[in-house]
Formats: structure tokens, sequence, C-alpha cells
């Protein structure tokens, strides 16, 4: 992926390295173990970014990479300003052909733990996104996760890791967030195999797709092998994959995020056609 010497954002705040606790999520969870807390949490009505905080332990916390000390370009930090600036003349320029206009999100890097408006929480959980301050939360250790853990990786994947956070944002401006809330406040069971919980995040999905689709046809960046590594990292992040690989079975019954084969394809979809009206994962009736 050819992003260098791109415009960057102004969003993105850099607080790398201030206020950590140096905790990490029970005492080192792995990525399984993180998906049993998530699905307890789903279960029992919990905040699963609190749930995660609470379990913090006394393990040596993930870093990020240090800043070059000796005033080189920062890597991580010009990347992610790349990425984020790109998805927002994207979906800028999509909002305006609806005559609307798109709020753009804050994005901030951080390490080993943060403070947001929806709670405390550390790099185990991934990349987030709170509805309640529109901000991604990112320490970029998790790329790192991606290449050792799950098998992804690259500047594509990590771009489409971003590209999902911010279809979130996406999500909160037009009011499905707020829909999926209030399904959830009204006792309606929201996590399972085919509940709005995974079709909130197919969606983000396949509108990571429609960014990706639209980003490409601009910038012509993509390196062969790129989108084939984006699918990777979506496949290797389906609730299946990632439960047999904690716990050797699969529970429908606990998704929150689809499937390996349903990540792919929806991401595939809003790639194939640049079109956000084709990612209404509500109104499927398949997944």
């Amino acid at each position: 992926m050819r992003w260098k010497g791109r415009t960057t954002s102004s969003n993105v705040r850099d607080n790398r390295g201030r206020g950590g606790t140096g905790l990490r999520v029970g005492g080192g969870l792995g990525v399984g173990g993180i998906v049993i807390v998530l699905a307890l949490a789903l279960l029992t009505g919990n905040d699963p970014l609190q749930m995660l905080s609470m379990l913090a332990g006394d393990g040596a916390a993930p870093t990020s990479a240090p800043r070059p000390a000796d005033g080189s370009p920062d890597r991580d930090l010009e990347f992610v300003g790349v990425v984020l600036g790109d998805t927002e003349q994207v979906w800028g320029e999509l909002f305006q052909q609806q005559g609307a206009r798109y709020q753009e999100p804050q994005l901030e890097l951080y390490t080993a733990s943060v403070r947001s408006a929806c709670g405390s929480a550390t790099a185990a959980v991934g990349p987030f996104y709170c509805p309640a301050d529109h901000t991604v939360y990112l320490d970029t250790s998790f790329f790192d996760d991606m290449r050792r853990q799950l098998g992804g990786g690259g500047d594509f994947a990590e771009a489409y890791v971003i590209a999902h956070e911010v279809a979130h944002h996406v999500q909160t401006l037009t009011g499905t967030t707020a829909r999926v809330d209030a399904a959830r406040r009204a006792g309606q069971r929201v996590e399972g195999a085919d509940g709005l919980l995974v079709r909130q995040e197919l969606q983000a999905d396949c509108y990571a797709g429609v960014w990706a689709h639209h980003a490409e046809a601009r910038n012509r960046w993509m390196d062969p092998g790129d989108i084939e590594r984006a699918l990777a990292t979506a496949s290797a992040i389906g609730d299946d994959r990632l439960q047999r690989r904690s716990t050797g079975t699969v529970n429908p019954d606990s998704f929150g995020h689809g499937t390996s084969e349903q990540r792919v394809r929806w991401f595939r979809t809003g790639f194939d056609t640049g079109d956000p009206a084709r990612c209404d994962t509500f109104a499927a009736r398949a997944l």
C-alpha cells in the first residue's frame, strides 16, 4: 500500500506514553480469553469495556513502538493520520451526496491503557470506537498482535482495522448505534449469530469495504496482495475462528461480530460495489 507522503488528518491525538496504568487485561489474557469475557458481558448485559478493565492485572503491558528519538518520521503516527484523513474524504463526499454533512471523528493513539467517555480500557481490548465522545482509540501494538497471533497484517490490513472503527462512527451519525442500544435497553436479545450486534459489526465491515473501494479508485495505492491480506485479517477475527482457537468449540449464541466467512463477504460487498446502501445487514434475511 503506497500511502507515504499523502495528506494526514488533523484529528489525531497522540497520547502514547502518557498516563498509562501499565496494566494488562487479566494478567495477560490472550485473544481467546478476551472473546470469552466479551461473551459473558453480552450474556449478562454488562459493559464489556468495564469488565475487561476490572480484570486488569499486574502482567506486563503491551507497548507501542517507541517514537523515533532522532527526529525521523514516526511511521505509526503518519500512517494513522493518512488513513484517517482518507476516510474523512470518502465519507465526507458520500454524506454530501445524500445532502448531509459528515462530522469527522477524533482518533487517539495511546499506550497500554486509556480513559474514554465509554469507560477505561487497556490495549488488550484492541481498537475500539466510543460513540459518547466520537473517538476511535488505538494502541498500535495491536498491529503487532495481528501479525503474531492472528496471522494478519500489512499496511492495508491495518488500514482496514481503522476503517472498521470509523465505520462505527458512521453508524453513530446515521442513528444505527442508537437503535441497537435502544433494543438492548428494551430487553431485546441483541447477541447471537443472527443478532443485532452481529449485523452492526458486519455492516461496519461492509462500510470499511466501501471506504477501500473509493480510496483505491482515487489513490491507486494498493499493491498486489493487499486485498488478500485485508481479507485474511477479516477472516482471522471472525467469532467462529477466535472461539475455536480459544476453547476448541464454537458457540453461535455468543457471537458478536460474525463468522470469518461473513466478515470477508460483507467487506467484499462494500469493496466491490462502493455503495453504502448495499451494506444494509439489518434488512438481510441471511447474513
